[in-house]
């Protein structure tokens, strides 16, 4: 992943504290933008770049820190397509991970990176550029169209300067970070983080699984904000497409609106589960391989429980059936870490997993003392004061230096699995099974200001991409379309993933990880 910024100067504005010299000025812009950027390199310190496209009305200033994972020689951003009439620049943060069959899909572009983020470009043109093109008209439902066909964890700005249209989204979950805010003058300013910001009066988290659409006075609309509009109100409106889609049924969906798989097409309770458990392992696996794609060195994260050590054991088949392309030797590397004075659950179950798994592993260790001298480090980075999310996050940013210290710029994660299939520990106490699932729906929404949160900003601090299967879109769909008495089934957390790769060969041997690791009870990561 990488990181964005975005300036929005209306060139028509009153006056601030500057004179009207300076805030007219595009140098000045341009200066705190580069500034802005800076701040969040971090994110992406293999590369820079920043683009201007001006107006009468207003300027747009466009800058990104790239951390190259995909095409790390071509793909550098802002990406842009330009022909003699006009310009699209396009900034992403992420990973679109259906881009091959997209491109297919959009065959007619002449592509000229193979990033994966470029076939946002080729969407726009696709979907909305035609549309425009025919009858001067934006149509949400062609915005929509788009972003549900990314699969992937993405953030992005795009301006098109022939329409004067400005589209910023960000992915269903909330994986990626990304922010809002108003300097005084009502210029809108957009960040991967908070930091960057630093010109705003006020600051807002950009909504997940929605996307904002301003236009100019030309296009038809009475859908979408003009920019006119965010100049005098300093509002951002947004519109919800992921709500509105079938994978984000479970956004505004109960199980009492049939969003449960329906049992009646089974005749017994086991064919039911059977089948339960075979779609959990084949869209789970399939969420991994997707996640397996990468140019760059990757590894993973190894905590020693259930939700890293299955991720782990998929990613090793995955490899020895020849279905991923390491490109970088024939084994994975794991990552732990521990404290180094005292029972660290975790580093003894991370080995053992390791060691049956046959990776490449690395146990690492820290002190107490490490791990308070971070502290300022850590909340400079995350930017919040939960302390929850801090004490989880010190050791992730701790390994995360290691792991980059060794040349590796990709990890795979366990993150999500706890909040789609209720596994902590007092969703057992759940008093019955729709308070189970309104749970797992809260805590989902709110991943992107805790877990995700956590993940994205600990290892980005240190320039280290994580990726997180369990929160691919079509395994959410289908964690939701479970039965909630399956998932408290004999008051084991997470029981359908465990019982899903209880896999025994024909010599009675574990396929996917021994029984002390796949029916280790729930340990907390910042406990164990």
């Amino acid at each position: 992943m990488c990181g964005i910024t975005l300036y929005l100067i209306h060139k028509s504005q009153g006056y601030n504290n500057h004179s009207e010299a300076i805030v007219n000025n595009s140098s000045y812009y341009k200066d705190e933008i580069l500034k802005s950027s800076k701040s969040i390199r971090h994110r992406g310190p293999d590369w820079s770049g920043n683009v201007t496209l001006e107006n009468d009305e207003k300027s747009v200033y466009l800058a990104h820190e790239r951390l190259s994972i995909i095409d790390p020689l071509k793909g550098s951003q802002p990406i842009i397509y330009e022909n003699d009439e006009r310009r699209i620049v396009l900034c992403v943060n992420g990973e679109i991970y259906n881009y091959k069959e997209l491109r297919e899909e959009c065959s007619d572009y002449s592509y000229k990176t193979e990033s994966d983020c470029e076939v946002i470009i080729a969407l726009y043109m696709k979907y909305v550029d035609n549309n425009i093109e025919s009858n001067n008209h934006l149509n949400m439902v062609d915005f929509n169209t788009i972003l549900n066909k990314l699969d992937g964890q993405f953030s992005f700005c795009l301006y098109d300067n022939k329409w004067d249209v400005l589209l910023i989204g960000r992915d269903p979950i909330g994986i990626t970070s990304l922010y809002y805010g108003f300097d005084e003058n009502n210029n809108l300013m957009v960040c991967s983080e908070m930091k960057g910001l630093h010109l705003c009066k006020t600051v807002n988290t950009f909504d997940n699984g929605c996307y904002t659409c301003l236009t100019g006075s030309n296009l038809n609309t009475n859908i979408f904000q003009s920019f006119g509009s965010l100049q005098a109100t300093g509002m951002l409106s947004f519109v919800n497409y992921y709500g509105l889609s079938r994978e984000g049924s479970w956004q505004n969906k109960s199980m009492l609106n049939n969003n449960i798989i329906n049992k009646l097409n089974f005749k017994t309770e086991s064919e039911y589960e059977e089948l339960i458990y075979r779609q959990i392992r084949q869209v789970f696996t399939k969420a991994v391989k997707k996640r397996l794609m990468a140019d760059v060195p990757f590894g993973v994260l190894l905590s020693g429980g259930l939700d890293s050590s299955l991720v782990s054991s998929i990613t090793v088949k995955l490899i020895k059936e020849g279905e991923v392309d390491l490109k970088w030797g024939n084994k994975i590397h794991s990552f732990s870490i521990g404290l180094d004075n005292g029972h660290a659950p975790d580093l003894e179950k991370a080995s053992e997993t390791a060691q049956f798994l046959d990776t490449i592993h690395h146990n690492f260790t820290f002190t107490i003392q490490e791990g308070i001298d971070a502290l300022r480090d850590v909340i400079w980075h995350l930017e919040t004061y939960d302390i929850t999310t801090i004490r989880a996050s010190t050791p992730m940013f701790l390994l995360s230096r290691k792991i980059k210290a060794m040349g590796v710029k990709m990890v795979l994660s366990g993150e999500g699995a706890d909040e789609l299939l209720g596994g902590y520990l007092y969703f057992l106490s759940s008093p019955d099974t729709e308070q189970f699932y309104e749970e797992t729906k809260r805590r989902m929404k709110e991943l992107a200001y805790f877990d995700c949160l956590r993940a994205n900003k600990s290892t980005l601090g240190w320039g280290l991409e994580g990726r997180f299967p369990f929160l691919d879109k079509e395994f959410v769909e289908l964690g939701f379309q479970i039965d909630p008495k399956l998932k408290m089934k004999n008051k084991i957390e997470k029981y359908v993933m465990r019982k899903a790769f209880d896999v025994k060969d024909q010599y009675g041997r574990p396929v996917y990880l021994p029984d002390s690791i796949l029916w280790r009870q729930k340990e907390q990561f910042s406990d164990g």
